[in-house]
């Protein structure tokens, strides 16, 4: 290729958004002279992506809610195809986000320009039929998760496995001092609530995580409680409880113990060693989808790296106050066969997601592409 290289890097929630920056930052250092175009948001922004699409209107979870977003998904889509078709990048970079994302990897493709996919598709989750499309899309498959070199290897997709991003956040404070930050008692235990970042998850999790908080606390009076919150969502009838938005990595220092949601926020307590019980609650009707496609024993991801049911899974109809309030109380404790079962098998799971450096692997990856 010659004359500067011009990539086209799309990442369509939150989540994306802050995994893309780094790269789009990893490739001004590498390659000064780069052109980055995007779909995303502020962080992206910030580190020297033009933004041309911003991705808070197109962000949402679940089967059924999606549904109001594919006008907006396909004149995106479309916009996109016509970028590619016009010669106008070298290299196009997806992260995540792939109900969208695979349909525009495929548009790509189709136009000639080469695909880098970074944090793939959970395909091995719940739609093992999808990674033909996959194959037959992208040049690059970036992943963040041991277990998923293997996986698509097996099934035919160039994979490279770059650690995850999580491991390049900067050491926590000590928890006496996050709890000093966060306006805390530093003696008493801290029972930490990670209801999500989207405003649906917050409003079917957070009704939950209040009521056992509020259990846990009538069992023990000393407990104080933190929420990591997020200024798009509202937490009603907090009372005492201290909610806390922005950066929730002052909430996970300070904390002996979690009611985490589903997902990455798992992998980021276990980065913190942080005990936690783990719950969820879709859609009635999107739950009843998922759980026709799922195809793993668990849906936390701590415990898919770990291999075995190392944090309690109260997903769904199990996801009530009284379960999920029995299932922290032990974990205060930490001298307790459950804490410090959960703690060794935390060490493991930080073990296994590999070194720093996942954003300046994806941009080397990017720059042998186009060079």
């Amino acid at each position: 290729m010659s004359g500067a290289p011009r990539i086209y890097i799309s990442a369509g929630e939150p989540s994306g958004d802050a995994h893309a920056a780094p790269v789009v930052a990893a490739l001004r250092r590498r390659s000064p002279e780069v052109t980055i175009d995007a779909f995303g948001g502020p962080q992206m922004a910030a580190a020297g992506a033009r933004v041309l699409d911003r991705m808070e209107a197109f962000s949402v979870v679940g089967f059924v809610e999606v549904l109001e977003g594919i006008p907006r998904h396909y004149g995106l889509l479309r916009r996109t195809r016509n970028a590619f078709r016009a010669g106008r990048y070298d290299l196009a970079i997806f992260v995540d986000y792939p109900g969208y994302h695979l349909r525009a990897a495929a548009a790509a493709a189709a136009a000639g320009v080469p695909v880098l996919y970074y944090i793939a598709p959970q395909l091995w989750a719940w739609g093992v039929g999808r990674v033909r499309r996959l194959a037959a899309a992208v040049r690059q498959l970036a992943v963040i998760l041991p277990f998923e070199e293997s996986f698509f290897r097996e099934k035919g997709v160039p994979t490279t496995f770059v650690g995850h991003p999580l491991k390049d956040r900067p050491l926590p404070p000590s928890r006496v001092d996050a709890r000093r930050v966060l306006g805390l008692d530093p003696d008493r235990p801290t029972l930490a609530v990670f209801p999500g970042s989207r405003t649906q998850e917050v409003r079917r999790i957070w009704p939950l995580a209040r009521e056992a908080a509020r259990l846990v606390c009538a069992t023990r009076p000393e407990v104080q409680v933190v929420v990591a919150g997020t200024g798009v969502a509202r937490y009603p009838d907090a009372e005492a409880i201290r909610v806390v938005t922005g950066d929730p990595s002052l909430v996970f220092a300070a904390a002996d113990a979690g009611i985490c949601k589903s997902g990455t926020t798992t992998l980021e307590a276990a980065l913190a060693d942080l005990p936690m019980v783990i719950t969820y609650r879709l859609h009635p009707l999107s739950n009843f989808i998922a759980m026709r496609l799922l195809r793993v024993p668990w849906v936390g991801l701590v415990n898919l790296v770990a291999g075995e049911l190392l944090c309690p899974e109260l997903i769904q109809a199990a996801a009530r106050p009284r379960n999920l309030a029995d299932g922290v109380l032990p974990l205060l404790d930490p001298d307790h066969p459950a804490t410090r079962r959960q703690r060794a098998g935390l060490a493991t799971v930080r073990e296994r997601l590999g070194k720093p450096g996942a954003a300046d692997r994806v941009a080397a990856l990017a720059l042998d592409m186009v060079s």
